[in-house]
């Protein structure tokens, strides 16, 4: 089967582009080629290049799946102060610049090398968590493995700033890969440490006014200075990375020479290793890349290598079929075909022909307190919403459910896990081992235009009711047709009339998932009307259950 799709894939090469609609992206010539050498790539079917990698296809586990939590929890969760607090507690005024001063010291005398030391995730019960994520509905969990915080989250043979070694002192990936093991949920590690090269560099910085004007915040400092202190012995420049000439413009994501001083051959070489270690070591089932298609493209040819590497493994282990998915962000249509997409906090607003994923949180990707102490997470409610609409457009959900220092959530986050547990419980069925039907679904946000920009971020721009349906389905037959919503009157659904240019089949029956209440409906060439249920089983929206003749 791999073979023949191999055989297929490159006599679509063999196509003109324009034949094809879509016009293929050139390997760049690439300033940085990695030394694989220390971490050789798998032997196997897939070679590093665009073109070979696009006879990946998404494995069936991941369609069937659709949803997955992800607990997006590293050092810059231990001050709970919110995004980016490694980066932004070097900038001269910001809010979390005057946390770290107020709660701490200034960031020339406690830099984020010293929360590092602080967090001990003295209370984080991985087995107990992925049992709740289990409860909940997921199929997969994420667990991050480093973030653009430059830490490794595991026994890192490249890494010398790493869990096992400091902070924690535990393999907190290996502890999130045993339980779900244990669980049966599949693993899924997040990579983001390739934008470390110019996202720290706020760290070389210094007050411009005040008492310590001109002082160097502590992303100057070096091994040399560390006698005497706690992290006498370690290289605070192989956390921060901050050996090269700044940047034009250090919070550029893509690698443009004239916005990010171009990363040298030993950075490459080191995100190439670190990711290539974490994927033998750990066997996960997804690894998610927070990159603009593959980490340091087009500078380098790391990710491709990556990708080759996990394929090609995965299809050794797995009788000639790679299991393993990768997911890119802000992807061109060739893209999308050798690595899954990724939008961010949003979602297109059309079925697409390929699987994808969005990935979003409840509250703040990294947790912060004064989001739960202003009750600001999205309600269970707002999650099945999305999770309904993502999986009606043949997309997956992750959801980040971000924990404190000490590896707990909130009570908040806890009650809102719980209730999308209870929804998933009486409507599972509508989720997992889905397909897309002919549309989407109908209704005000069905038929108002929701562009996604750039990598996402258009959640929240429309409101959710019971007039926005959404349907997915399951065989021939099996049409679930979900109210985003309580309705407070009969339900009309336009689509499903005996006639019209969706569907021009009869229904043989309808049922409410959770509820043994015998409905009233009436099926007429333009519509189909069901009588509004008496009692509704779940507070944040319904399902209707379709059997077509």
């Amino acid at each position: 089967m791999r073979h023949l799709s191999l055989l297929l894939a490159g006599l679509l090469l063999a196509v003109p582009a324009i034949a094809q609609n879509r016009t293929a992206d050139p390997d760049p010539v690439f300033k940085v080629k990695v030394n694989t050498a220390r971490e050789p790539i798998a032997a196997g079917p897939w070679a590093p290049t665009v073109e070979s990698l696009s006879a990946w296809e998404c494995p069936e586990w991941f369609r069937d799946a659709k949803f997955g939590i992800w607990a997006h929890w590293g050092p810059q969760c231990q001050p709970e102060d919110g995004d980016w607090y490694a980066r932004n507690m070097y900038i001269e005024g910001s809010d979390q610049y005057l946390y770290n001063i107020d709660t701490r010291d200034h960031p020339s005398r406690f830099g984020f090398k010293d929360w590092i030391h602080e967090w001990k995730a003295e209370n984080w019960d991985p087995d107990a968590l992925v049992k709740l994520y289990k409860d909940a509905g997921a199929r997969y969990f994420f667990t991050l493995a480093n973030h653009h915080d430059n830490f490794d989250l595991y026994d890192s043979k490249y890494q010398s700033w790493n869990s096992v070694a400091l902070g924690p002192e535990k393999d907190i990936v290996g502890g999130w890969a045993e339980a779900c093991r244990k669980y049966g949920l599949r693993l899924g590690v997040s990579v983001h440490a390739a934008h470390s090269w110019c996202w720290y560099e706020t760290s070389r910085g210094a007050d411009t006014k005040g008492p310590l004007a001109g002082v160097p915040y502590d992303g100057w400092l070096t091994r040399e200075d560390g006698k005497g202190t706690w992290w006498e012995g370690l290289d605070p420049q192989e956390l921060y990375e901050q050996r090269h000439p700044l940047s034009p413009n250090n919070r550029a994501w893509d690698w443009e020479e004239d916005r990010v001083t171009p990363p040298d051959q030993a950075f490459c070489d080191k995100i190439y290793n670190r990711t290539v270690q974490l994927i033998n070591d750990y066997d996960p089932d997804i690894v998610y890349f927070d990159d603009t298609y593959l980490p340091l493209w087009p500078v380098s040819d790391a990710g491709l290598k990556i990708l080759a590497h996990g394929y090609n493994r995965s299809a050794a282990r797995n009788g000639g079929e790679s299991q393993i998915v990768f997911t890119g962000k802000v992807l061109t249509d060739w893209q999308k075909r050798t690595l899954l997409w990724d939008v961010e906090r949003g979602a297109p607003d059309a079925i697409q022909d390929l699987p994808w994923q969005t990935c979003t949180c409840i509250g703040e990707w990294h947790y912060n307190k004064h989001v739960y102490y202003a009750d600001r997470y999205k309600s269970a409610a707002q999650v099945v919403s999305m999770l309904v609409d993502v999986v009606s457009k043949n997309g997956n959900l992750l959801l980040n459910v971000p924990l404190r220092g000490d590896g707990t959530p909130d009570p908040t986050e806890l009650r809102i896990i719980q209730e999308i547990g209870h929804w998933m419980q009486i409507n599972g069925e509508s989720i997992y081992d889905t397909r897309p039907w002919v549309i989407y679904g109908e209704g005000p946000t069905a038929e108002a235009a929701n562009p996604i920009n750039a990598q996402g971020f258009n959640e929240g721009r429309q409101k959710y009711s019971a007039a926005d349906i959404r349907f997915n389905k399951k065989g021939d037959k099996v049409l679930y047709v979900t109210l985003l919503g309580i309705p407070e009157a009969d339900v009309t659904v336009r689509a499903l009339g005996s006639k019209t240019e969706q569907n021009t089949r009869k229904i043989k029956s309808i049922s409410l998932l959770g509820s043994d209440e015998k409905l009233v409906w009436t099926q007429g060439k333009d519509a189909l009307t069901i009588g509004k249920p008496a009692g509704m089983p779940s507070p944040e929206a319904v399902v209707f259950k379709v059997t077509l003749r």
